[in-house]
């Protein structure tokens, strides 16, 4: 397939497509979306790094219905921050279609979280703990739901979520389309597949990375406490553009963090002891390319979405063979090449073992002395490594430079709706009802995107006007 027209979509998910530059379909969109817009159940097998979120986020945009007001659609991811980089992606393809997306997630305010639930809201995007939450608090209204996504299936079993999966599931309507993703398939997966989906099509994507020269895997033997010290080697040695450094704790983020900021080394770190404020920038500083290296744990790094990552390396080998699949998937996407380099004790040989068997090859192994360099190659080395990274061009950034986000002091307790609003701004002259984008009303306030660079001739005229007969303040919105 040449290009996403060949699926027949709306003139509006094209044009958001075409502006977050997706061009060629790649293989699990090529299987996915076409069965998708029919409505057929699914499993899919696919890896990270496959373009699997966009193959369930455009027909989901597609499919779903603006003019409703409760949630047709939810998707279930294991962590806050995959759940909150696939709500940016709904944002972001569903932007001209003025699609409303909630992530919902612990450790954060549930108030917050309940207000957008009653505001109009297409798509829910969380974890399940806090789903389950707001369906017994009754602030989620599933009964129009005609949509489960379950993202990242294998993690949420690692994780002990699948119970908590079930009892979401038996909270919402049975008639709906069922979609599960998932790297491996593990057998309480398939089950829970059996279980609750009638006659899915099963989709296998083939992981190209792990059998071709995409990512060059290579292994470097530890003492164990030399390893700090050999990482700091291995990174004057590669000169990584951009790295992700995985640890098994916490506890390790923090000494590799510490180590390489005293070092005066462009780093920054994530993990779950954080507060979410923090976490949040700190995923949002690495996409922009703010520091050159991420120390981080898995599941603080799910949802870290960033192209042209040249390492991934282990500090702790995984102790999972699928979690080395996860971590790895960070690089050599989009037919780039990428390294894979993990850090080994005599006392890890059996999760090594498991993992070459697990991927069908032995990983090379290399010798610490072969990380030695000269004076002359530290000094280049040393002065990149202090130097943030290279920035990064966000898909984002082009769909979201012509809109402003403009705010009305005037909601539901003036018994104002999206209607209201797109009936008044698209009677301004030079403003269409293509030009507005998403429309939130809240109980005292009111907030709409207004598209294609005209919030300029909006925000003039509707200074001069009434909306539904009443006067309200309006400004360019703070948030």
């Amino acid at each position: 397939m040449n290009n996403f027209n060949e699926f027949n979509l709306q003139e509006e998910i094209v044009k958001a497509l075409e502006a977050l530059e997706y061009t060629i379909p790649t293989k699990v969109q090529e299987q996915v979306i076409p069965k998708a817009l029919l409505g057929k159940n699914l499993t899919v097998q696919a890896q990270t790094g496959t373009g699997k979120t966009a193959s369930f986020v455009i027909p989901l945009c597609e499919k779903i219905s603006w003019e409703e007001n409760s949630p047709q659609a939810l998707i279930l991811a294991p962590t806050r921050e995959l759940a909150i980089q696939i709500c940016e992606d709904v944002k972001n393809i569903g932007r001209f279609k003025r699609l409303k997306a909630t992530a919902v997630y612990g450790k954060s305010p549930f108030r917050d979280q309940a207000r957008e639930l009653k505001s109009k809201t297409h798509i829910v995007v969380g974890t399940p703990g806090r789903v389950l939450d707001h369906i017994d608090k009754g602030t989620f209204d599933t009964k129009d739901l005609k949509y489960l996504i379950i993202d990242e299936a294998d993690e949420m079993l690692n994780m002990g979520f699948i119970s908590q999966v079930e009892d979401v599931i038996e909270n919402i309507p049975k008639k709906r389309t069922t979609m599960v993703f998932s790297a491996t398939l593990p057998d309480e997966v398939a089950m829970l597949c059996s279980k609750y989906m009638e006659k899915p099509v099963n989709i296998k994507i083939e992981s190209e990375s792990l059998i071709t020269n995409e990512i060059e895997h290579f292994v470097y033997r530890s003492r164990g406490d030399d390893k700090l010290e050999c990482f700091k080697k291995l990174l004057i040695k590669e000169k990584p553009d951009t790295a992700v450094a995985f640890c098994k704790t916490k506890e390790n983020v923090e000494l590799a963090y510490q180590f390489l900021r005293a070092l005066g080394y462009s780093v920054g770190k994530i993990h779950g002891g954080m507060l979410q404020k923090q976490r949040i920038e700190a995923m949002e500083g690495f996409k922009r390319g703010d520091f050159r290296i991420l120390i981080a744990t898995d599941v603080a790094a799910r949802g870290i979405d960033v192209e042209g990552i040249t390492h991934v390396i282990n500090l702790d080998i995984p102790l999972e063979k699928e979690a080395y699949v996860h971590r790895i998937g960070r690089t050599g996407r989009a037919g780039k090449k990428g390294k894979a380099i993990t850090f080994v004790t005599q006392f890890e040989d059996r999760f090594l073992k498991a993992i070459n068997e697990y991927i069908g090859f032995e990983i090379e192994e290399r010798e610490v002395f072969e990380l030695k360099t000269n004076k002359a190659e530290e000094e280049v080395a040393v002065a990149l490594l202090k130097k943030s990274g290279g920035k990064k061009v966000e898909k984002a950034k082009s769909i979201n430079k012509d809109i402003t986000k403009i705010y009305f002091n005037g909601g539901k307790k003036k018994k104002l709706r999206a209607v209201d609003f797109v009936g008044t701004i698209s009677n301004i002259e030079g403003v269409s009802v293509d030009d507005i984008g998403i429309i939130e009303i809240q109980d005292a306030g009111s907030y709409v995107e207004i598209l294609n660079g005209k919030g300029k001739i909006a925000l003039n005229a509707l200074k001069k006007i009434t909306i539904k007969g009443k006067t309200l303040k309006i400004e360019i919105a703070r948030k």
